[in-house]
């Protein structure tokens, strides 16, 4: 039985090239950051505090489910989603700055909460792709727009709360990021760091301890994201972002061979479980997977 998704819409063939599934994530994750509502909502509610990369891994399978799976296993992924989302609700622990202060209220069902939530994943899939795979189209870029609002649908965001159209999208998101409205509460602003490799990568697994993977997350992230956390971008550091995007381009070409080579192309669930239990290893031996936040009692109670 297929799946809520064509085969050939944007969004499915963005998730299913490797280079895309495989980092959206972490730019996503660190981007979103900055949107003190979503993360503290989130960080106040988790039962995955000491085992951030297993969080991460989860989310990217239920979306790659939902996306990428039968309808049977979207519905599965869906029907886990709503039940952990339930209980997400309260007021701000923290202060996030004018726009959301210390107790204002959050909920996981608010449909402008939930059309975050998409938007920061659209904007990295979109970046990941234009910038490891191939320039998108202006009538792709709908295409793959469009998917991701069925996306938040499916999750029971009302259609009304997500922009009209991938140009609307484009501009309302720019505006925000460059607006005085981006904060950082401190935990968000240890994970978004260390998730960008700023203080190394503590899994012992030699592809998550790469200079390489550095390089695609911080190269990938906005001047204007990097300063809010603090990050040095040098003209090396540039150079080696773009040398990699240009390999990674070449290797998507139109070379039919290469382009369909297995390790380029498919879901990418299995590599994130690598990692999860990379994680549970590393928690087992006594280790820690982020410094200041999963080795520390949460500061909201």
């Amino acid at each position: 039985m297929g799946g809520y998704f064509g085969r050939r819409s944007m969004v499915v063939r963005a998730l299913q090239q490797r280079a895309v599934g495989l980092s959206w994530g972490q730019r996503a994750l660190v981007i979103g950051a900055l949107h003190p509502r979503l993360f503290v909502g989130t960080a106040q509610h988790t039962s995955h505090r000491t085992s951030p990369y297993t969080r991460l891994g989860l989310t990217a399978r239920l979306m790659e489910a939902v996306f990428l799976g039968s309808r049977e296993e979207a519905d599965r992924a869906l029907a886990f989603s709503a039940k952990r989302h339930e209980t997400v609700r309260g007021t701000m622990a923290v202060d996030g700055g004018p726009a959301h202060p210390a107790g204002a209220p959050y909920d996981a069902a608010d449909p402008a909460l939930m059309w975050w939530t998409a938007a920061f994943s659209l904007d990295s899939v979109e970046f990941m792709y234009d910038a490891l795979v191939g320039r998108l189209t202006g009538d792709q870029r709908e295409d793959l727009f469009q998917g991701f609002v069925s996306w938040a649908e499916l999750f029971g965001m009302p259609r009304s709360a997500a922009p009209t159209s991938y140009d609307d999208f484009r501009t309302a998101f720019d505006a925000w990021l460059h607006s005085d409205e981006p904060h950082l509460v401190e935990e968000a602003r240890l994970i978004g760091r260390n998730i960008a490799g700023t203080s190394g990568y503590h899994l012992p697994l030699r592809p998550l301890s790469s200079p390489a993977l550095r390089t695609v997350v911080q190269g990938s992230l906005p001047s204007v994201v990097r300063e809010h956390y603090g990050i040095t971008w040098s003209v090396l550091d540039e150079a080696r972002w773009q040398a990699v995007a240009r390999a990674s381009r070449l290797a998507h070409g139109p070379v039919p061979v290469l382009a369909r080579t297995p390790l380029l192309r498919g879901r990418s669930a299995e590599f994130y479980k690598v990692v999860q239990r990379s994680e549970k290893a590393l928690l087992r031996r006594g280790g820690v997977s982020i410094p200041g936040v999963s080795d520390v009692p949460s500061p909201y109670g």
